[in-house]
């Protein structure tokens, strides 16, 4: 059964910095693009930014352009989410999910839809406060 597991969530003061990983198993990491969705207390799950499996293609929302980065290690079966200048609108718990999907029109608009991904973490809480 497929399996992703997020971790390295925490506190962290704004302006901070922290990453989050993404550990995933009983599946190739190579043949799946993997993304990162977080969601707020009261508000709906929302795309952050995903990694295709074709090519590496990195796509970003428009809230962290700039701010995040993502990578992957398909050798250690790991995705991450560099978090730079984190600010208190960044405060939500944090999933990584997998698709087959290889590209998508809305990704390269910055709209990453949850409905396009079927395998899901439990989440890892980042928190941005002072």
């Amino acid at each position: 059964q497929v399996q992703l597991v997020e971790s390295g969530g925490g506190l962290v003061q704004p302006g901070g910095s922290l990453r989050v990983s993404c550990a995933v198993s009983e599946f190739t990491l190579e043949s799946f693009s993997i993304g990162w969705f977080r969601q707020a207390p009261g508000k709906e799950r929302e795309g952050v930014s995903c990694i295709s499996s074709s090519d590496y293609s990195t796509y970003y929302a428009d809230s962290v352009k700039g701010r995040f980065t993502i990578s992957r290690d398909d050798a250690k079966n790991a995705v991450y989410l560099q978090m730079n200048n984190l600010k208190p609108e960044d405060t939500a718990i944090y999933y990584c999910a997998a698709t087959s999907l290889i590209q998508t029109t809305g990704w390269g608009l910055g709209e990453i839809d949850p409905a396009d991904f079927g395998f899901w973490g439990q989440g890892t809480q980042v928190t941005v406060s002072s």
